[in-house]
C-alpha cells in the first residue's frame, strides 16, 4: 500500500507508472514469483511497462474486469465507474472493445466513493445520495452492466446494487483478477503446493496504523504483520 503517496487517480500517468515501477523494483528484491498490480489507476497506466520491465509475470484489474464485463453484458451496454484517472485513459473501454467491438460503454468518475469507503461510510444517506448523482448517466445510457473500477468500490456492492436494482450485473474486478492469477499460476508451474501453509506480509509507505484500520475493512484480521518502506 503506498499510503504515503495515494491517491493515485488524481496523479498524472507519468507520476503514476515511476511509483508503479519503484514499488515493483522493491517486490521483485523480495523474489516474488508474480506481481499483481491491484488498482485500477496502476493498470490503465503502467501495467504495459510494468510487464515489459519485470522478470516475472504480471497481472492487472483492467483485462479481467473487462472479460467478466463482456460476458456478463446482454445488451453491450456496460458502464465503468472507477477514478478520474481511470476514466481519463479509457482503459476499460479499449479492453471491452477489443472483445466487443459493438459494445456501449459509458464510464462515470466517482472521486468521493474511496474516502466514503475509508471512513466505513458503507451506507450513510450522505454515501446514497451521492451514489445516486454518480449512478444517474449510467441509468439514463440503460446499462445492464456495471464495472466496479476501484479496488475500494466492492466494498459499497450492497449500496450500489439497491440503487441500480436486481437487473444490472455488478463486476467486481478483484474477484475476476484473483480468478485470473490462479489460473496463470497453474498454467505456468507456479501454485503453491495445496497443502502449503500461507502467510499475509503487508509493506505500506506511511502511516501503518491507519492502513491496518482501514485494511482490516477488506481482509479482516488478516492485516498484522506490516513493515514501512520509505521511497526516497
Amino acid at each position: 500500500g503506498d499510503t504515503a503517496r495515494v491517491p493515485y487517480g488524481n496523479k498524472s500517468p507519468d507520476t503514476v507508472r515511476r511509483y508503479a515501477s519503484e514499488i515493483l523494483a522493491f517486490l521483485l528484491t523480495r523474489d516474488v514469483k508474480m506481481v499483481v498490480v491491484a488498482c485500477n489507476t496502476a493498470s490503465a497506466h503502467a501495467l504495459e511497462s510494468l510487464q515489459r520491465d519485470a522478470s516475472v509475470p504480471v497481472e492487472g484489474v483492467v483485462g479481467p474486469g473487462a472479460r467478466a464485463a463482456v460476458k456478463a453484458s446482454r445488451s453491450h451496454r456496460i458502464g465503468v465507474i472507477g477514478t478520474a484517472g481511470v476514466v481519463k485513459s479509457a482503459a476499460y473501454e479499449r479492453a471491452i472493445k477489443v472483445l466487443l467491438p459493438d459494445a456501449q460503454v459509458r464510464s462515470v468518475a466517482c472521486p468521493l466513493f474511496v474516502p466514503l469507503v475509508e471512513e466505513g461510510w458503507f451506507d450513510r444517506d450522505a454515501t446514497r445520495l451521492i451514489a445516486r448523482e454518480y449512478l444517474a448517466p449510467l441509468r439514463a445510457e440503460a446499462i445492464d452492466t456495471l464495472v466496479l473500477g476501484c479496488t475500494h468500490y466492492p466494498l459499497l456492492k450492497a449500496l450500489l446494487a439497491e440503487e441500480l436494482g436486481p437487473d444490472i450485473a455488478l463486476i467486481d474486478s478483484a474477484e475476476e483478477t484473483a480468478a485470473a492469477v490462479a489460473k496463470e499460476l497453474w498454467q505456468a508451474g507456479l501454485e503453491a503446493h495445496p497443502d502449503a501453509e500461507s502467510q499475509s506480509h503487508f509493506v505500506v509507505s506511511d502511516a501503518p496504523d491507519q492502513f491496518a484500520s482501514v485494511g482490516a475493512r477488506f481482509l479482516g484480521d488478516r492485516v498484522k504483520d506490516i513493515e514501512t518502506l520509505t521511497f526516497s
